[in-house]
């Protein structure tokens, strides 16, 4: 099943997203190679594709699991939870529907 996690990021971490973003790249990287990422990707604290200093709020990844406890496991371990780059991720079952 589909599942939307959905992080928010803390205040000020834009430095510690960007040291630690090729550990995150890698996990996203190892789902593609999986085929159970659908979609993943930042939001800008801007309105613009590259918001610079002024960094991100946040990010949405939607993935394939067996379960919502494998997805909260996977999430749990996410290396911008761990560096203290997120504040939180939520973690819901999402049926996808279109296209």
């Amino acid at each position: 099943m589909w599942y939307v996690l959905n992080a928010k990021d803390k205040k000020d971490t834009l430095e510690l997203r960007l040291k630690h973003r090729p550990e995150h790249l890698a996990r996203l990287e190892l789902l593609i190679q999986k085929g159970r990422l659908l979609v993943a990707g930042a939001y800008p604290a801007i309105d613009s594709i590259d918001p610079g200093p002024n960094g991100f709020l946040g990010s949405l990844i939607i993935a394939e699991f067996d379960s919502i406890d494998e997805a909260q496991n996977w999430a749990d371990e996410e290396p911008f939870l761990r560096y203290g780059i997120y504040e939180s991720i939520d973690v819901k079952p999402f049926r996808k529907s279109l296209p």
